[in-house]
């Protein structure tokens, strides 16, 4: 990093920081609250086993501070005071412990260090009413989480806006996930396996599994038919038809979710995706402020209706494809989600900082966020079309199923399905911004 880069990210994280501030103090004060304590968490072990669990740290500890391994460590923020930061660094000889706090971000804390986590306990003692953030086996004596709605839903609502600096973590983040993402195409086209493909997206991303945002999806053949598709097969099949990889990367913390579908040729799957592929980029399109989400997702399946009939598996027009939900059965899921700390980033129902819930529109119980754009919101936009062989059967069973080509959706069934998945940014300006696609094209 130059230096000017470096200045460049310490004036965006102190904006950060700054707005953080001014959304605590705002929660804090519509709760009646003095102080806001924030547990960044405790490693978790299997039961009856001494094995830990992969360490989940509290996003609200890391929206303040770069830290995703830090167990047992403490965010003490007052209004009109300095964030204080009580840092867990245990003399340990079994492992690695955290190392000393350094970097961009120490300076704007007042730094306690402790070596055991009791320690912390002296440092959290504070006058007034207090707000306590965290998992109950967090809890110390004196300091027991106790997650007031009247705080968290003010800061989870105002959390779907990312400031400047979070918005530059999260093209950190898509960087890292299209390198990834070009390295399992490249393991696909050489006949590789599911766990092999995996090991390559590792590689290219520079995670660790442990790492990773959430559980890749790898899918080979009609495995990519499986919305969560949860396994990996070490042995590559007879024929490789197609890849569904749907995978991310993170950068301190911060999310990408990217999906891609790729195929061996074969001109009618081909078709497929090229056909996704436009109605994607203009569902892509849509996102800007004032928008209501839940009207993207209803454009989704009509855009599922039109690649149905465009390709004569389905030969009825969209209106009665929708009107008798043909689309569904090839589109069961939502067309994505808020993006951020976490994948499905918190606050995507919100109907307004009091709390409260946007429904979903009827009869689609799957869609992750109701709310209506706003800039700095990012989420994605992830459309898919799939050949699930229970949803296909209840289709037979309807009268559409005479308007079906049941040769074409065997032949198309092989592949399994597609998804194309990107991360978008709504901004000020009108058009958004497709942080999935410029990491991609940036990468060659």
């Amino acid at each position: 990093m130059t230096s000017a880069e470096s200045s460049s990210l310490n004036t965006l994280y102190a904006a950060h920081l700054a707005e953080q501030q001014r959304r605590t103090e705002h929660a804090l004060q519509r709760g009646g609250y003095d102080a806001l304590l924030i547990a960044s968490g405790i490693e978790k072990f299997a039961f009856l086993d001494d094995r830990p669990y992969v360490f989940q740290t509290n996003p609200h500890f890391k929206l303040w501070v770069p830290l995703v391994q830090h167990t047992d460590s403490w965010l003490v923020i007052r209004p009109g005071h300095k964030p204080r930061l009580v840092y867990c660094q245990p003399e340990d000889y079994w492992h690695v412990p955290p190392a000393a706090p350094s970097g961009f971000w120490v300076e704007h804390f007042e730094l306690i260090v402790i070596r055991r986590p009791e320690d912390a306990r002296q440092h959290l003692q504070l006058p007034g009413r207090l707000a306590i953030v965290g998992e109950a086996d967090a809890a110390l004596e004196g300091v027991v989480p106790n997650n007031p709605p009247e705080v968290l839903n003010p800061l989870h609502y105002a959390r779907a806006v990312k400031t400047p600096y979070e918005l530059l973590r999260l093209r950190e983040a898509s960087t890292a996930g299209a390198r990834a993402h070009l390295a399992a195409q490249q393991a696909f086209r050489e006949g590789r396996s599911e766990a092999e493909i995996h090991r390559a997206y590792l590689a290219a991303s520079g995670h660790a599994e442990r790492d990773l945002p959430y559980g890749n999806i790898v899918a080979l053949n009609e495995h990519a038919a499986v919305l969560h598709y949860q396994y990996q097969e070490t042995k590559a099949p007879a024929q490789s038809l197609s890849l569904l990889v749907d995978a991310g990367a993170h950068s301190v913390g911060y999310a990408s979710d990217i999906t891609r579908t790729t195929g061996n040729g074969d001109a009618s799957f081909q078709a497929l995706i090229d056909a996704m592929e436009a109605a994607q980029l203009r569902l892509v399109d849509r996102v800007r402020a004032g928008v209501d989400y839940r009207d993207i997702h209803l454009a989704s399946h009509r855009e599922i209706a039109g690649v149905l009939r465009q390709l004569d598996i389905v030969k009825m027009d969209e209106d009665a494809m929708l009107a008798e939900r043909v689309t569904s059965t090839f589109l069961p899921h939502g067309i994505g989600h808020l993006l951020g700390l976490q994948v499905h980033d918190i606050g995507g129902f919100m109907a307004s900082e009091e709390g409260g819930t946007l429904d979903k529109p009827e009869g689609h119980r799957y869609l992750r966020l109701t709310r209506v754009l706003q800039p700095g919101m990012v989420v994605t936009i992830e459309p898919g079309l799939y050949f699930i062989p229970m949803l296909l059967d209840q289709l037979r069973a309807t009268p559409a199923a005479a308007q079906v080509d049941w040769s074409l959706v065997k032949h198309l069934s092989a592949f399994g399905g597609v998804r194309i998945e990107d991360d978008v940014a709504c901004t000020d300006t009108g058009a958004p911004e497709n942080m999935t696609r410029e990491a991609f094209a940036a990468l060659g």
